[in-house]
């Protein structure tokens, strides 16, 4: 009888240990279920975000172009023809500085408002004043707005994400605003009182944002801030509002939480201070001993250094770049492609993936597996992104300028200054941009696009971005 008990409480614990067991095996189950649906969902957030980054400047670059048709935007009151306002809204949406019209003397306060706005949202980005507006309503911030975000300030993790966009909107406004404080008291007394203010808030967003749109055409059209070149002030802090809009929300947030503690940085914040560093202070030794020995040691200084500034992405200039010899053009060009840093107002190929191309570089020299930089290891990933992003803007920057060459029969020298200022979103020029025909300006129009949205990003919101496994066989071959 005892044997019987036993073995039917044997049976019992059997059938249900494998209840358990199955229960347990489901549960998991749907864990694992509902871990890889939440992951699927962050990956198609990501991939509609490129799509979506896309639509946003497209609609902004149109509205604005729009606008700017009205007979009440021009001085004139007149129409302006729409390939013009095409050209000014794509070169102000995505920050470059490249202008067909001056912006001074063509375009009434409405206009030059229009242009400012869209200076503002394009150097910003459109999901980031999207997103200020969907708190402000109150609605929900969803998983894919997140993405969007993450995606669009190429923030590390979708975490934290609202918080470093209200630091963000926040740094902007003090920063901006700041920028025009100072600058008042200059073009308040060259311009009055009621246009000083226009004149400080303008070129103070313009110089944050990196765009290069000016109000100097009324001293002489297409001047830029040529009438300052001599003067430190206005020097100093149009450099200043260019290098903090230059160096990226990313680092800023990373230094206002650790100080002066460098080693606490995050890697992206070090390489991208080192690398700004070495190209603010090395192309402006190269112009102080290539150029401007003509000029005073004050003027020879600062036309230097602002150049050296300028040339990634800022689009302003104080010396007349059309008579800068070849050598000094050609190094501009490689800055203006160089551009700003990553999640910064600025454009072009990014100093963070020119850094890291310099890494792997060094490291092949130096027979290392490894890629590596303040005691860490760069990802391989890191490595095939940055070798696409540089391919990408050699053969495009490359491929217009010969194309323009050809169209306008100018020199390949201009062409390919023309092609880098608006590819790297840097809009200076050697002074060809009004003379150009339709063909060109059209290739420049989508460079600016380009420039701005990304490369990548275009080619992922056109083609995808899902990563695929190859499984073929792996074969050696020979470089170099």
């Amino acid at each position: 009888m005892v044997a019987k008990q036993l073995k039917l409480k044997i049976l019992y614990d059997i059938i249900s240990s494998g209840t358990v067991i199955q229960e347990y095996s489901a549960a998991k189950s749907h864990d694992i279920r509902r871990k890889s649906m939440k992951k699927n969902k962050i990956k198609k957030a990501s991939h509609n975000s490129f799509r979506v980054i896309s639509l946003g400047f497209i609609i902004l670059i149109l509205t604005g172009a729009l606008l700017l048709m009205l007979p009440i935007a021009s001085k004139g009151r007149t129409v302006t023809p729409f390939k013009d306002t095409l050209f000014t809204a794509i070169s102000a949406s995505c920050v470059t500085g490249l202008v067909v019209k001056d912006t001074a003397t063509h375009w009434s306060y409405f206009g030059q408002a229009i242009i400012l706005t869209l200076i503002q949202i394009g150097g910003m980005g459109v999901i980031t004043i999207g997103l200020m507006f969907t708190r402000l309503s109150g609605k929900k911030i969803g998983l894919g707005f997140r993405g969007m975000m993450q995606d669009s300030i190429s923030a590390p993790q979708v975490g934290g994400i609202l918080s470093l966009t209200k630091f963000i909107l926040k740094t902007t406004a003090i920063i901006e605003l700041t920028g025009a404080a100072l600058l008042y008291p200059v073009f308040c007394r060259d311009f009055g009182a009621v246009k000083g203010i226009w004149y400080s808030l303008f070129h103070s967003v313009s110089a944050f944002c990196n765009a290069g749109f000016d109000l100097m055409g009324v001293r002489e059209p297409f001047s830029s801030m040529t009438s300052y070149g001599g003067n430190i002030y206005v020097n100093i802090i149009l450099m200043l509002l260019i290098i903090t809009g230059g160096i990226g929300f990313l680092t800023w947030d990373d230094i206002v939480q650790h100080r002066h503690h460098f080693k606490k940085y995050r890697l992206q914040t070090k390489i991208v201070l080192t690398a700004s560093g070495l190209l603010i202070l090395l192309p402006a030794l190269f112009f102080f001993f290539a150029e401007y020995s003509n000029e005073p040691i004050k003027e020879r200084i600062l036309h230097s250094f602002f150049q050296s500034v300028t040339a990634r992405t800022a689009g302003f200039n104080t010396a007349d770049l059309s008579v800068m010899r070849e050598p000094s053009a050609a190094l501009m060009t490689v800055l203006m492609l160089i551009g700003g840093c990553s999640g910064s107002t600025a454009g072009g190929m990014k100093t963070s993936t020119v850094a890291v191309l310099f890494l792997a570089a060094l490291s092949v020299f130096r027979r290392k597996n490894d890629v590596e930089c303040f005691n860490r290891r760069i990802s391989p990933d890191t490595l095939r992104t940055a070798g696409a992003i540089l391919f990408m803007y050699i053969t495009l920057s490359m491929s217009t300028g010969v194309a323009i060459c050809l169209i306008e029969s100018l020199p390949l020298t201009s062409c390919m200054f023309e092609t880098g200022s608006a590819l790297g979103t840097a809009g200076v020029t050697l002074g060809i941009t009004t003379s150009l025909s339709l063909p060109s300006h059209i290739i420049l129009m989508v460079l600016m696009f380009a420039g701005r949205v990304g490369g990548l990003t275009l080619i992922y919101a056109a083609f995808g971005s899902n990563a695929e496994i190859s499984r073929l066989p792996q074969e050696k071959i020979t470089v170099g």
